[in-house]
């Protein structure tokens, strides 16, 4: 199970530090698809499970093919991804799958849900995560584990995100990641 604060890799002085760290998961924010295998072998020779971001690697188309390379050539432990599509070929492929969800306004919260409804996704992922009255009503209709992402700042922040109903909270401020 996901908990507390996961910390989210932006690059590669950041991936260092977290290979020392006490975290099991690192989320792997932004890279291309030339480095991906090399960061996820460093990533196990250090014991660490790995989620990506399957919309934010460059050079990697976001279909079928794409997941089964993640999944069968990278050995990714999780996805995160905005695409149905894409959590749907991970929940296939037994690996974590994360549902990212922006709350942009009513329509687009309301159009998400009836997709998260039907891909059921492991984790769903809120941004921005600093509306613990969307988080609860997102665990609410789905009733599965909420993550707060995006816009993560300060303490207060992760503890509001964490009080409104998150399980975790997603950040690439290292300054909060020992929360």
């Amino acid at each position: 199970m996901l908990t507390g604060v996961l910390p989210a890799v932006k690059n590669m002085k950041d991936f260092e530090q977290l290979l020392k760290s006490d975290h099991e998961y690192l989320v792997f924010l932004e890279t291309r698809i030339s480095q991906i295998g090399n960061i996820i072998k460093y990533a196990k020779k250090s014991n660490k499970k790995v989620i990506v971001h399957a919309d934010l690697i460059q050079g990697l188309k976001n279909d079928e093919y794409g997941v089964e390379f993640l999944v069968q050539n990278v050995k990714v432990d999780g996805i995160i991804s905005t695409r149905g599509n894409v959590i749907s070929i991970a929940k296939k492929s037994n690996i974590l799958a994360i549902q990212r969800l922006f709350v942009l306004d009513s329509h687009a919260l309301e159009r998400n849900l009836d997709m998260i409804n039907k891909t059921k996704p492991d984790y769903i992922e809120v941004l921005p995560g600093l509306v613990p009255k969307i988080i609860r009503e997102v665990y609410d209709n789905t009733k599965l584990p909420v993550i707060a992402g995006g816009l993560i700042r300060t303490e207060e922040d992760v503890r509001n995100a964490l009080d409104g109903g998150a399980k975790a909270v997603t950040t690439s401020n290292g300054d909060l990641w020992n929360l």
